[in-house]
């Protein structure tokens, strides 16, 4: 299966691990927006604002297009001649961290979303280091912000959140600092990494500072949780989300970090949420029934 942005973290541990934070004087909530699947909120658009600035780019430089922001809705309308650019894009901090490195290392940024460009082989090493999967084993493909995406197996983006969330790198011992510096950020800024009334936010504060959650398109999940060194993944093949978030609260539950028969009430809205009409009237429950098997 395709990671998508549940990858986010690890495309940003090159330019941490060579010193790009220090360099341009990043903030613990910029940190966070690279790894974000934002909203589009003022919050997140200042953050990339901002960083554009100190790296010296435009707008116009990010290569992740736009779309209207999951800020923004039938309920939440935009004002009247508001203009989305770049900066709205769910992407645009991880885009704005490629183009902090080519900066950093004087590479050209032209073509920084290229396979072949130093900086995605370089994301695709340390993916492979940190994963275990030969980099010649990844199912190479394009995200919706056309930044490449790998694929691997399930189990091994969970062992990706494990080591984010323990920060044991495993053979790359250079890399453990990098992934406690991304998890603090992430679990230390939560609304940076998500938005208003987002899943993963919830989760991540429901927590209270143990987990970091994030999610992929078409139907991924993924949670690290740090006082286990614990990494879960979800994903559900048709991309339903709903179904997603149910099966992960019951698989956290499971493992005994989420109290059984508890109703937290960040997580009200995705535990086994009741179906409604849209007349508001209740017809039906999706309920996760998934069972975890400990061997």
């Amino acid at each position: 299966m395709f990671s998508r942005s549940t990858l986010k973290p690890f495309q940003a541990v090159p330019f941490v691990r060579d010193g790009g934070v220090e360099h341009f004087g990043f903030s613990d909530d910029q940190v966070a927006v690279m790894c974000a699947s934002h909203s589009g909120e003022a919050s997140h658009v200042n953050a990339v604002s901002s960083m554009l600035a100190k790296i010296r780019h435009e707008v116009t430089d990010l290569g992740c297009g736009c779309h209207l922001p999951d800020f923004y809705g039938a309920n939440n309308l935009p004002p009247a001649g508001f203009h989305f650019d770049q900066r709205h894009h769910n992407c645009s901090g991880k885009h704005t961290g490629f183009l902090a490195y080519c900066r950093l290392h004087g590479l050209a940024s032209e073509s920084y979303l290229a396979p072949d460009h130093p900086l995605q082989r370089d994301i695709q090493r340390v993916v492979a280091s940190l994963s275990g999967v030969p980099e010649n084993q990844f199912w190479a493909g394009t995200d919706g912000c056309n930044a490449p995406n790998l694929g691997m197996p399930l189990s091994r983006l969970a062992l990706l959140w494990a080591r984010l969330a323990s920060g044991d790198a495993g053979s790359d011992a250079s890399l453990s600092p990098v992934l406690q510096r991304l998890f603090d950020a992430m679990r230390g800024n939560p609304q940076m990494v998500s938005g208003t009334g987002r899943s993963d936010l919830g989760i991540t504060l429901a927590s209270n500072g143990d987990w970091v959650a994030k999610t992929g398109a078409d139907g991924v999940q993924t949670v690290g949780i740090r006082s286990r060194g614990l990494g879960v993944a979800v994903k559900v093949s048709d991309g339903d989300f709903p179904t997603v978030f149910a099966i992960t609260i019951a698989v956290l539950k499971q493992l005994g970090v989420l109290e059984q028969g508890s109703d937290n009430p960040l997580l009200t809205p995705w535990a086994d949420p009741a179906l409604n009409n849209c007349n508001g009237a209740p017809v039906g429950q999706l309920k996760a029934t998934v069972q975890l098997k400990f061997v």
